[in-house]
């Protein structure tokens, strides 16, 4: 391998090979899936990276003589160096992903007792109800399941603030959710003080409960019925298991699949880490704890003191911890709960800013390289994970880099035009091959680019913050459950517009100087080539950062189920064919003579037909919210209305009774869009979202609100919303504290542009982006 790396060759040479390996991949990839053609696809690939690394640092960096030049070169050189290793440490991660076999049945009597967790802070109490009473009907023996709800949003110290506003609201809640565990037949549990965050709730939990495993739900990750059935009996065939770890699956979109509406047909961003990723992780005793759709056993954590707390991502830090003592871990690749994502872009860049500072802490306060316990492969894996989140500083190096030799003539890259394309471009082409092989099933192709840029601009902050000290960052609340009213811009937006301009004017000067300036070679047009493709990703970015109205309050499920809709005194058989916490869908194949459901807001019930080994429910109350009657058939909308704690084992039962209908869901867009096509669609999107962006921020119209889709919620206070009338607004947009806002502001006028403008000057896993240093060699 290092002789064919480093074997020098003609420019026509080095092209011709790429063209045969490249070639050679894309057959390679037609093949049956198996570990001998997967092995060869990766060496073949590898060798062709090599060779453009090599090529890189023996033949390409500016000479000494020019301080400037070189000073830049081997800054853009580090961050290309930087994206191999990732890549390197994701591919040895990811080169053959284990996939486990299902269990078989376990008898009752053999079963561990099991603690299931819903740690809470100020979501919405329809939502914990439905949590609460989808743990409560997993398939499990009654008497070794108990559901705890641990609130931290009623504790004493909450109940005693000294705002009697908030003190008030803290006892209501307190009240109110104990009154919905008891019914619910769960067990409310508070503590004295909101200390160390999530983590300090759950060894709350650990200390006033004793079952063998604990079981960890997010307040908003509702299980289906079949979740304990397919995990738990993994504990028993190794006594060394500490943890199962099963994916997150989401009903509703995050705010880039909701503005470019994707979420319908493309895999969503996390459907790489958890399709993939994980299960590569797995391979290596590397899987680690995601804090939900998790459990752990006891006795493991016992060794640690309970769930870690010194970083805010107590899921990881944990799991890290005791594979050090030796325990052992697995992932169980089945979509096995359902959740909710952010809303809104600032509340997703929030969430983001967290998981990143929290690995960032870990990797700094207890490196993986260095830790004594883990095996070899381990730390690797360890390393991949942690060392994913710095792409924010390469991502935005490639951003600025062409523009330095467009605007200012700076040589940070010495090589002829044809040297770049025979390197460069055979690189770019392999990566892509490379990236379809392994993930395109579960990633179109450039939208890992989009998502680092649209994080990046804002994740390089933290990452230097938790950098300048490490034990500063503290946890925040993800806001969720939020309604968006209207189509306006996020409050975040105005920076992506600046880098939208500038890079538009980097592509403008490039073409000018090619055309009209004297000497310019055409390097100059490569190099407007690589700043063009970043304002095709900008240009995308602006449509992610494009909100769009929400119309449904409620995401909805697809499912197959069956009941009966008591009408006029008539119960009538129904196909009921998705399902929300709001309301359902359901199918009439023949009205019964006499029966009109044509007037809306008609009341009624719904008996749903239980699930095989279930007890039926009482009906559930509904209003008809929309009739469309062709002949004797009809297709309805339900709306629940007023749904009580009585009602929620009936709809958490038909909503989360069958994983079946979340596996169809995600089977159905995890279908392949090809290289061609999918840079097309990206293309596209990239000329048409701009416009898009620029209609809503020129667009007169009621002021844009968030608000919360069932009740108000607390938490962590917003900082003040970005002014861009002003040169202090666009600065403090981009370097106030990380407490992202989680209402929009008022409707930006016109007048701001000037200063979105200006606020560009201030400094701004394994899903690592295959293609991170794109064309990064044509400077």
């Amino acid at each position: 391998m290092f002789a064919l790396v480093t074997q020098p060759v003609s420019v026509s040479a080095q092209a011709a090979l790429s063209l045969v390996v490249v070639a050679g991949l894309i057959i390679i990839g037609q093949l049956p899936r198996a570990a001998w053609s997967r092995y060869l696809f990766l060496t073949l690939g590898s060798a062709v990276l090599l060779r453009y690394l090599y090529w890189r640092v023996t033949a390409t960096l500016p000479p000494l003589a020019d301080p400037v030049g070189f000073g830049f070169g081997v800054v853009l050189l580090g961050a290309e160096l930087f994206c191999a290793f990732v890549l390197a440490i994701s591919l040895i991660i990811n080169a053959d992903p284990l996939r486990r076999k299902a269990l078989p049945r376990e008898d009752d009597a053999t079963l561990p007792s099991v603690d299931v967790f819903i740690p809470s802070y100020n979501e919405d109490e329809a939502i914990l109800a439905m949590t609460v009473a989808a743990a409560k009907a997993m398939d499990y023996p009654a008497e070794k399941l108990t559901v705890w709800l641990l609130d931290d949003g009623g504790t004493d110290q909450k109940c005693d603030d000294g705002d009697e506003a908030k003190a008030a609201a803290a006892r209501r809640r307190r009240v109110s959710l104990q009154t919905l565990c008891r019914e619910l037949g769960a067990v409310y549990l508070t503590r004295t003080k909101n200390e160390h965050a999530k983590a300090g709730n759950l060894n709350n939990g650990l200390a006033h409960s004793k079952a063998e495993i604990v079981v960890v739900f997010d307040a908003d990750h509702a299980p289906f019925r079949q979740f304990l059935r397919e995990t738990v009996g993994h504990f028993a065939r190794d006594p060394k298991l500490f943890l199962v770890q099963t994916p997150h699956v989401f009903l509703n979109p995050d705010p880039i699949e909701k503005n470019l509406r994707t979420f319908q047909r493309m895999p969503s961003e996390n459907e790489m880490f958890y399709g993939v990723t994980q299960r590569g992780l797995d391979k290596w005793n590397g899987s680690f704890f995601c804090g939900s759709a998790a459990l752990l056993r006891r006795a493991a954590l016992k060794t640690t003191g309970g769930f870690s707390g010194i970083t805010i991502t107590e899921d990881c830090e944990t799991a890290f911890e005791l594979h050090a003592q030796g325990w052992t871990s697995l992932y169980v690749d089945k979509p096995l709960i359902a959740g909710l994502q952010p809303e809104t872009f600032a509340s997703f860049i929030g969430q983001r800013s967290r998981w990143c500072q929290g690995m960032f802490q870990i990797l700094m306060l207890k490196n993986p390289a260095l830790r004594k316990g883990l095996k070899p492969i381990q730390r690797i894996a360890y390393l991949s994970s942690m060392t994913f989140w710095f792409f924010p500083v390469p991502r935005l190096i490639f951003m600025i880099a062409p523009l330095l030799h467009i605007f200012f003539d700076v040589k940070i890259f010495v090589s002829s035009v044809d040297e770049t394309i025979a390197y460069t471009l055979s690189y770019v082409a392999v990566n892509m091959v490379m990236q379809s092989y392994l993930y395109g099933h579960v990633r179109w192709p450039w939208m890992s680019e989009l998502y680092e840029y649209v994080q990046g601009v804002f994740l390089a902050r933290a990452i230097v913050s938790v950098v300048a000290s490490p034990r500063k960052p503290t946890f925040n609340v993800t806001a969720k459950g939020l309604s968006l009213e209207n189509d306006h811009l996020s409050e975040l937006a105005w920076p992506f517009f600046a880098i939208f301009a500038l890079l538009a004017l980097g592509v403008g000067t490039a073409v000018f100087r090619y055309l009209f300036e004297p000497g310019v070679t055409a390097l100059m047009l490569v190099v407007g080539l690589w700043t063009g493709f970043n304002l095709l990703i900008a240009g995308v970015a602006l449509g992610a950062v494009a909100e769009r109205r929400q119309a449904d309050r409620h995401p909805r499920l697809a499912i197959a189920r069956h009941g009966r809709l008591i009408v006029a005194g008539q119960a009538i058989p129904v196909s009921i064919e998705n399902v929300s916490a709001g309301g359902c869908a359901i199918a009439i194949a023949a009205l019964p003579k006499g029966v009109n459901l044509e007037a809306r807001e008609t009341m009624g019930l719904l008996a749903i037909e239980p699930l095989a080994g279930n007890p039926e429910r009482a009906p559930v109350a509904v209003r008809l919210s929309r009739v469309t009657q062709i002949g004797e058939a009809a297709d309805c909308g339900l709306a629940f209305a007023s749904l009580t704690t009585r009602d929620y084992p009936a709809v958490a039962e038909l909503m989360y009774g069958d994983a079946g209908a979340i596996q169809r869901f995600l089977e159905g867009r995890r279908k392949p869009i090809g290289l061609v096509r999918g840079s097309a669609r990206f293309a596209l999107w990239g000329v048409t979202e701009p416009f898009r962006a620029v209609a809503y921020a020129f667009r007169k119209r009621p002021v844009a609100t968030e608000a919360p889709a069932q009740a108000e919620s607390a938490g962590p206070q917003p900082v003040p919303a970005f002014d861009p009338a002003s040169f202090a607004g666009a600065i403090q947009a981009l370097a106030a504290p990380l407490h992202l806002p989680e209402a929009a502001p008022a409707r930006l006028d016109q007048a701001s542009w000037f200063a979105s403008i200006t606020a560009l000057s201030t400094p701004a896993g394994p899903e690592r982006s295959a293609t991170a240093p794109l064309l990064a060699g044509a400077a």
